[in-house]
């Protein structure tokens, strides 16, 4: 028979969990983020003490691995995207660019630039140069001394330049007779135009001319070829003594008949005449130049040939 007087036993089993604000997740998360903090520092320590040239050969290995330097293919460093057939934007339809394709972009570029500055400072310079063919032409419209001799000096736009030429006439020379000596007429036209030409920067080139007919300089056997030179020479002083600036003549020369103007008739008195040329820049470029390689020639500067 049980005793009424004994109560049972109860034993109460409580079942512990992991609190939200007392588990363990926390300290994972906490030594994932001092690790990733000590290789961060790690790093930053690693780049602070190597090298230029270490830092230099690191790069190079990321940009071209090895494998692909020795067997060829396709790069890291080659792309100007990771997007293959994409772009910056959607205008671009070739991502993938070697670096060789976009430094010859660049350099074409960098050439087409160069090439548009250019025919813009062409434009200016022979817009500049036609404005002095007209300021010559009214000197000599608005000048009554020189109006009359109108016929006797040609202007004209070329390849080099603005091209000046004052011709002889029949009757009407510019030279006393195998002479270098000028006539009057003659020094005030070239001391008008010397005057006009400084309003511009660009440079000058005289030559002198003669016809073909022979010329014998007495008992020291000169020629057709120190006649011109002489008679070029003569106009520049003259140029100088109408106010054009000595620095801007780079090239005196006689041609004697070599270059006729009037290729039909050698003989005729148009040939004998004086070229004045005010270069554009390409043409002095190329005078320059050419006057450097005769410089440097072996002979040229210890004998003088």
């Amino acid at each position: 028979m049980s005793d009424d007087s004994q109560q049972p036993i109860i034993v109460k089993r409580i079942k512990k969990g992991g609190g939200a604000a007392h588990g363990g997740a926390w300290k994972i998360a906490y030594a994932d983020f001092v690790t990733a903090m000590m290789a961060f520092f790690l790093l930053m320590w690693l780049l602070g003490s190597t090298s230029a040239g270490d830092l230099k050969g690191i790069a190079e290995y990321f940009s071209m691995p090895v494998k692909v330097a020795l067997q060829g293919g396709s790069g890291t460093g080659d792309a100007s995207t990771l997007l293959q057939g994409g772009g910056e934007d959607l205008t671009r339809t070739n991502g993938q660019v070697r670096r060789g394709e976009m430094m010859a972009n660049k350099e074409s570029v960098k050439i087409q630039t160069q090439q548009n500055e250019i025919q813009v400072k062409e434009k200016v310079e022979a817009k500049h140069l036609s404005e002095l063919k007209a300021q010559i032409e009214a000197k000599i419209d608005n000048n009554p001394s020189l109006k009359q001799f109108k016929n006797q000096m040609l202007l004209e736009i070329t390849a080099e330049g603005l091209r000046i030429q004052i011709v002889d006439e029949k009757n009407r020379p510019m030279f006393d007779s195998a002479s270098a000596e000028l006539k009057p007429y003659t020094r005030v036209i070239l001391h008008e135009i010397g005057n006009a030409l400084n309003g511009v920067t660009n440079r000058i080139s005289l030559s002198g001319h003669t016809d073909a007919t022979p010329f014998v300089g007495g008992d020291q056997g000169l020629g057709n070829w120190e006649l011109s030179s002489s008679r070029a020479n003569a106009s520049r002083r003259e140029l100088v003594a109408g106010g054009m600036q000595d620095a801007k003549m780079i090239r005196v020369v006689g041609l004697a008949s070599a270059v006729p103007l009037d290729k039909a008739d050698p003989f005729g008195a148009i040939n004998r005449r004086i070229s004045i040329l005010v270069m554009n820049k390409k043409t002095e470029d190329a005078i320059l130049r050419d006057g450097k390689l005769a410089e440097d020639a072996p002979g040229t500067k210890a004998d003088g040939r």
